[in-house]
């Protein structure tokens, strides 16, 4: 058989069954010339020539992209060249094609962003400068309190946007008192222009299958209405020996708009379960090095371990302009949690055998929040000066509900062994505090701000010069585990925190920065035995950050250098005096100075790069006795470089392959720097394929997540070390209807 005769039975067979793959859709004919005229080839061109134009339109869709700029708070939501902060947004095309499943998942491009797991849970904690943001600290357009606080799925969201730096000005103090060093936004999916039915279906190694459905439309007059529909879950036995993940989420955003008012609604339900969940490790007294890494999927848990994490959620945003010059504003959002987990940590007390001890613990918490923020942006001219005025407030409740029960026998520990872990009987916890049927509140906050700023442009634009304050008050109560829950401890405390920034534009597509921002948490109570001062409520922590950078952007392109500096005050107890008590002091300083370098974008047509480099000195200062003066914090690696490469086969229309490396310095585990986890590397491998099928896009992606199955100890955040994950295969489909 000819190749001639070969390429037109496979177009028949083809075409026949409604699938025409680009390369035969776009090749052309060598002895179209000679050919005598057939009446079928117009309509034969004309499909091929839409089947083309298909396949082209889904695969720009599908490309990774990361832009500068997102939701600054109090600032409304600016382009990344225009303010003198270093903001990026990952949109939810990046979070599809790598079918992320965890919001760390989507952060492993970012590589000024490091993802661990919260004390004792199976919750994410993402390191940002090297100061952590807890899940309770995450916003959802610029409102605490309202995401998930443990586990977040991404599939309901259009844009996840982080901002490296202190934030206290522009979204005020977080509830749980993080974000110190960055902040992490999410935005929800809103109906687009044009109607959207897609599907997709996905599996994950070992034995995860899952699907997500989503769904737009636009109607009435103008398309004014919009609403859009995400579902999406998955279940089964991760790449980890014997974990099982379950997730479901569902999320409806109603939105309407005219040529002055912009109003959407939207609510969402979100369910994550972790059954004999891998934990993090916790060295024991006297260990003074890290154990070696356990093999890649090898789980050191126990069978008997779950969280159980169910949430609903919702957000409301109202905007009108009041002609040109002045636009009001008002979000309102709320959550309502219920989690209950058995959850058991591994601590260490022989490096070398990996012998050990697991604990046992049961948490019921139960969470209602309400957040609200609302404000007015005003243009005034004051001669060859131009104002953008920005005033407004926020407030935040929070009421928590929780109670435990553990097993505690210091005679008669449970013993286990960190690579030959047997499974032990859930045992009887002896242990009780609290109403583990029907909690009873245990904390209770309220955080109020106001704020203020004026961004003065001049020079035609080439200048901006912003500042401001935000007032913040921090209420925080915690309550007993009696059945009455009488009040503990209160804390109620406000600080001013003022920001200055400067942005000067030598071209259209460059910027120069500079600014002094703050981050706002609540100061400690001074505790312990045998303290002097004991009860003694300090004014809030006010970490200070200095910042100058450079940005370039032209739209397919963009690339930010950033040096930083930021400190953090500490507390600690020490002698006081002679008299053989102590005192609790608000002394200490962590001080970590940086460097960040990120590029993404098209490099050259058909070849995209997202990624960069951080440098973080983090130095401990005026630690209790001088003793650690110098020393470099826990868990905080010396560099981090991430690289996410994209190419586009020129050979095979519609078909990419995606290169991954993370890579992450030298991290300390102990405060003395006697013991640390050594540089690790891992890189991940992906294609996909995007054709038409029945005149509709059809994408196949694969991947694989570390490559090599490397073995390695991830994070030493707080002081317990993080298993990286096995070699994990993923698969996927998606096409719209």
């Amino acid at each position: 058989m000819t190749a001639k005769s070969a390429s037109c039975l496979l177009s028949f067979l083809f075409a026949s069954c409604g699938f025409i793959p680009p390369s035969l859709a776009a090749e052309p004919d060598s002895n179209a010339q000679s050919a005598k005229p057939d009446t079928a080839s117009p309509s034969r061109s004309v499909q091929a020539d839409k089947t083309e134009s298909i396949v082209i339109r889904a695969a720009r869709r599908n490309r990774m992209e990361v832009t500068s700029g997102g939701q600054l708070g109090a600032l409304g939501t600016k382009k990344g060249l225009d303010v003198p902060f270093n903001i990026r947004s990952y949109n939810s095309s990046l979070i599809l094609n790598q079918q992320s499943q965890t919001l760390g998942q989507v952060l492993e491009n970012d590589p000024s962003v490091r993802t661990t797991m919260g004390y004792g849970n199976f919750s994410e904690m993402f390191i940002i400068r090297g100061f952590p943001v807890n899940g309770d600290d995450i916003s959802i357009n610029g409102l605490y309190g309202v995401v998930p606080r443990q586990l977040v799925s991404p599939q309901l969201y259009d844009q996840v946007q982080v901002l490296n730096g202190a934030s206290a000005f522009l979204n005020g103090a977080a509830p749980s008192g993080s974000s110190i060093g960055g902040n992490i936004n999410l935005m929800f999916k809103k109906a687009e222009s044009t109607d959207l039915n897609r599907v997709t279906g996905d599996y994950t190694s070992n034995a995860q299958g899952g699907g997500a459905v989503d769904f737009s439309r636009r109607f009435g007059q103008d398309k004014a209405f919009g609403f859009r529909l995400n579902a999406a879950g998955m279940d089964g036995q991760t790449s980890i020996d014997h974990e099982r993940r379950h997730d479901a989420a569902v999320g409806g955003t109603f939105d309407w708009h005219d040529d002055r008012t912009r109003i959407d609604l939207t609510m969402a339900y979100q369910n994550q379960n972790v059954q004999n969940g891998r934990g993090g490790v916790f060295l024991g007294p006297g260990v003074t090095s890290a154990p070696r890494p356990v093999a890649p999927s090898h789980n050191f848990g126990q069978r008997w371990t779950y969280a159980d994490l169910n949430y609903l959620f919702g957000t409301l945003n109202v905007e009108h302009d009041f002609g040109k010059h002045i636009t009001v504003y008002g979000a309102f959002g709320a959550l309502g949690s219920n989690e209950e987990g058995n959850y058991s940590s591994f601590t260490v007390t022989d490096a070398a055998t990996g012998a050990g001890t697991v604990g046992a613990m049961y948490v019921p918490y139960q969470q209602n929040n309400e957040s609200t923020r609302a404000g007015v942006m005003a243009h005034v001219d004051t001669g060859p000066v131009h104002h953008e005025i920005n005033a407004g407030g926020s407030a935040l409740w929070e009421e928590a509900r929780t109670a435990y029960s553990m097993y505690y026998n210091s005679a008669s520990p449970l013993r286990s062994n960190l690579y030959d872990t047997p499974q032990l009987a859930s045992p009887n916890q002896n242990l009780v505090g609290g109403n583990l049927k029907d909690p009873v509140r245990s904390n209770w906050t309220k955080l109020y701000s106001l704020y203020f700023s004026d961004t003065m442009t001049f020079w035609h634009d080439r200048i901006a010069l912003t500042a401001g304050f935000r007032y913040q008050n921090i209420l925080d109560n915690s309550y007993k585990y009696s059945t009455n829950g009488a009040l503990s401890s209160g804390y109620d405390k406000g600080a001013f925190t003022p920001v200055v920034g400067l942005v000067i534009h030598p071209t259209r597509q460059t910027a120069i920065y500079f600014n002094r921002i703050e981050g706002l948490s609540k100061g400690p109570q001074a505790t312990g035995a045998n303290v002097v001062n004991l009860g003694q409520i300090f004014a809030p922590y006010q970490s200070v950050q200095y910042e100058i950078g450079a940005k370039y952007d032209i739209g397919r392109f963009s690339a930010g250098l950033a040096f930083y500096q930021i400190s953090q005050p500490n507390s600690y107890t020490e002698a006081y005096g002679n008299t053989g008590s102590l005192i609790f002091r608000e002394d200490g300083l962590q001080r970590n100075r940086g460097m960040e370098l990120t590029v993404n974008g098209e490099i050259i047509r058909g070849l995209r790069f997202n990624g960069g480099l951080t440098l973080i000195d983090a130095d401990l200062k005026r630690t209790q006795g001088g003793v650690n003066n110098g020393h470099t914090a826990i868990g905080i690696p010396n560099y981090t470089i991430n690289g996410n490469l994209e190419y586009d086969l020129p050979f095979l229309k519609g078909a990419t392959v995606v290169g991954r490396v993370v890579n992450t310095g030298k991290q300390m585990v102990n405060v003395e720097n006697t013991a640390h986890l050594p540089v690790w590397t891992r890189f991940d491998l992906a294609a996909r394929y995007t054709f038409a099928a029945y005149g509709k896009p059809l994408t196949l992606r694969f991947g694989v997540d570390n490559l090599a199955n490397t073995r390695f100890w991830s994070s030493a955040f707080n002081g317990y070390l993080l298993e990286g994950l096995p070699r994990t295969f993923k698969f996927s489909f998606t096409t719209d209807l």
